[in-house]
């Protein structure tokens, strides 16, 4: 079976196309990491004011203190 035969400019569009993939799996890649800063930073402010929280209930009684 022979292999295909591709033009100069067949090949330019294949590139072309790949180099575009690639820059768009960049910016989803930057999306992510922006959007998992950001769960980070709400999982930290979430533990310190559960933590707070704890310190300010009185578990004997349930009352806050």
């Amino acid at each position: 079976m022979p292999f295909p035969k591709y033009t100069k400019a067949d090949l330019e569009k294949i590139v072309s196309t790949q180099l575009d993939n690639l820059n768009a799996v960049h910016d989803l890649l930057k999306i992510m990491k922006l959007q998992n800063e950001l769960i980070e930073n709400a999982n930290k402010k979430l533990k310190d004011e559960i933590i707070d929280f704890k310190r300010r209930v009185n578990y004997g009684t349930g009352k806050f203190e």
